[in-house]
């Protein structure tokens, strides 16, 4: 995976390219900056409010950093645009998911 420097350039050209918007995020939660990743998934879903697993993901970085009701209602929303996209495998990882961090 290019550096996130490397994926900040190639959006210059494209800044709504939920792709690299959803890697810039990738590479701060690798790092460990989970607000920073959080802004980034915002910034993706923005651009493409059906990029499933950017809500996945964030719910992740939301959990890490100490806001479980936040991951949840992340995770909530992931799965209602998992079903409005068809994208089952994404609905089924959302659903684990939601439900290991469910009470």
């Amino acid at each position: 995976m290019p550096s996130i420097p490397d994926l900040e350039r190639l959006l210059a050209s494209d800044p709504n390219d939920a792709f690299l918007l959803y890697g810039v995020a990738q590479e701060h939660a690798k790092a460990g900056n989970h607000a920073a990743a959080i802004e980034w998934y915002d910034r993706c879903l923005a651009a493409d409010p059906a990029y499933c697993y950017a809500y996945y993901h964030k719910a992740r970085s939301q959990d890490s950093a100490g806001r479980p009701d936040q991951a949840i209602a992340t995770l909530k929303a992931g799965a209602a645009a998992a079903r409005r996209a068809g994208d089952a495998h994404a609905a089924s990882e959302i659903a684990a998911y939601l439900d290991q961090l469910s009470p």
